[in-house]
């Protein structure tokens, strides 16, 4: 593999501007329009700091340099991820917005294991698959996760602690969404 690439949905504000940040509140932010996931998870997708920390997990998990790790919003959330190799070609893994059939694919590889009881997409009513670079001057976080991980040592650590907190004052109304 030449490139990984990692999909981001944009979560529930793709396309606002920081002042409309600047207003959003906890309970707006739980409502991911993808998605069922517990509160953290779910404010580092509206974050997108998800991303910046996947983009950590991916260059230690598949040896990767950071340069060769590309994040993307994929508003419809089907593909999950994707592979460039050296000649061009791009293999996807593509599932309903469920995270389960992506982890279970990772935990079970090379292996298929069946699994009924997971939604299928239904090609019949799939219209589009579109994609859009990452506002990162609005949305900082992959860009931290990225410089954390290069600066390695305990970067990375000190940046999801700091995450975790800065989640959970914010869910309590201590601080706000930026």
């Amino acid at each position: 593999a030449t490139q990984l690439i990692l999909t981001a949905s944009g979560g529930p504000f793709l396309h606002y501007s920081s002042a409309q940040l600047s207003r959003v509140t906890p309970e707006q932010a739980l409502k991911h329009p993808s998605w069922q996931m517990g509160e953290k998870v779910t404010i580092d997708s509206a974050t997108l700091m998800n991303k910046g920390l996947e983009v950590i997990e991916a260059h230690w998990l598949f040896n990767m340099p950071y340069d060769n790790i590309k994040v993307i919003i994929h508003p419809q959330s089907i593909i999950h991820s994707m592979v460039e190799f050296r000649d061009g070609s791009v293999k996807a893994q593509l599932s309903y917005p469920d995270m389960r059939l992506p982890i279970q694919y990772a935990l079970s590889y090379p292996e298929r294991l069946p699994n009924p009881e997971l939604p299928r997409l239904d090609w019949n009513s799939l219209r589009e698959l579109t994609f859009e670079q990452p506002d990162f001057d609005t949305f900082p976080c992959p860009r931290l996760g990225r410089e954390a991980g290069r600066s390695g040592g305990t970067c990375p650590a000190v940046l999801c602690a700091a995450d975790e907190v800065a989640v959970k004052l914010f869910l309590s109304h201590r601080i706000g969404f930026l």
